[in-house]
């Protein structure tokens, strides 16, 4: 079986085709076949003007059409597309989402940011790990982050913060904002000896890269401390030259790198693992429970 997500984010927009894998008697896997990104930056827009310019919604809108020759390319019957903090927030978000399913006839869900956190633990990220300790799933997008707490398989705690990438360059995250998230994160951590963070998003993904680490490797707190004081005192067209980077990327890793390190120093983790997984990747294993259901 062949399925496909949409994730429609502030930085930008990915298409997701996986093929499901069914073996006896063992839980489902899920194999990318195809992962598409483009980076249309709804966030600069929505978070500045508080809705979506008639440019970046053609260009949204004919990045899903796109997407939809795809979806027939390979013959892909079920799709699931949300989006997420850019989208919630502009005043034009429900105009724009029926013209996309008018022209296209795929339908965006806009869903919370709780939502979001809960479709990101449902990629099983801590199958296979120490059921004993708490982990610490952290996504870092240009309009949110999402934090959930797990144990033992269960979720315990989860929440979204309006601090992004986007959000922080933009000069839109208040320091009672990053107090929020800091009392949240020591209130959840305090009474355990051991968090075990784990972190989503491409930027922590392209941190990854550059680290040179072995695929499965933790990177240490430390690192990227390192990395952000490092990349902190370049410019932008000095970490894409440098460090090999897209302009979409060189400017919002410096945001995420100062977001993962305040988390991980709130946390007492010392290190953080990243399993190159994410919300999208949750969008297909969700849609992959509703089919199941509905046969």
């Amino acid at each position: 079986m062949k399925l496909a997500a949409i994730d429609i984010g502030s930085n930008a927009a990915r298409l997701l085709i996986a093929d499901v894998l069914h073996y006896k008697n063992q839980p489902p896997e899920f194999i990318k076949s195809n992962l598409v990104r483009v980076p249309l930056r709804l966030g600069f827009d929505v978070f500045e003007t508080g809705a979506i310019s008639p440019l970046k919604a053609q260009q949204l809108l004919e990045t899903i059409k796109a997407y939809k020759l795809l979806l027939n390319a390979y013959g892909i019957k079920y799709v699931k597309a949300c989006a997420t903090s850019a989208m919630r927030d502009a005043q034009n978000s429900k105009e724009i989402i029926q013209k996309i399913k008018d022209e296209t006839g795929i339908e965006i869900e806009i869903i919370s940011g709780d939502l979001e956190a809960t479709l990101i633990y449902e990629t099983h990220i801590a199958e296979g790990l120490n059921k004993e300790n708490l982990h610490m799933y952290i996504d870092v997008g240009g309009g949110s982050t999402e934090i959930t707490f797990f144990q033992n398989g269960e979720l315990l705690y989860k929440h979204s913060f309006n601090i992004g990438t986007i959000r922080i360059l933009k000069q839109q995250v208040k320091e009672a904002q990053w107090e929020e998230i800091k009392d949240y994160i020591r209130t959840h951590t305090r009474h355990e000896k051991k968090i075990v963070a784990i972190g989503s998003g491409g930027n922590i993904n392209k941190v990854f890269s550059l680290s040179k680490k072995k695929e499965g490797r933790p990177l240490p707190h430390s690192l990227l401390r390192d990395y952000y004081k490092e990349l902190s005192h370049l410019t932008v067209q000095e970490r894409m030259r440098l460090y090999k980077m897209r302009e979409d990327r060189a400017d919002v890793i410096v945001p995420a790198l100062l977001i993962y390190t305040n988390i991980l120093k709130w946390a007492g983790a010392t290190e953080i693992l990243i399993p190159k997984i994410g919300l999208v990747d949750g969008l297909v294993r969700t849609l992959y429970e509703d089919i199941l259901h509905n046969l």
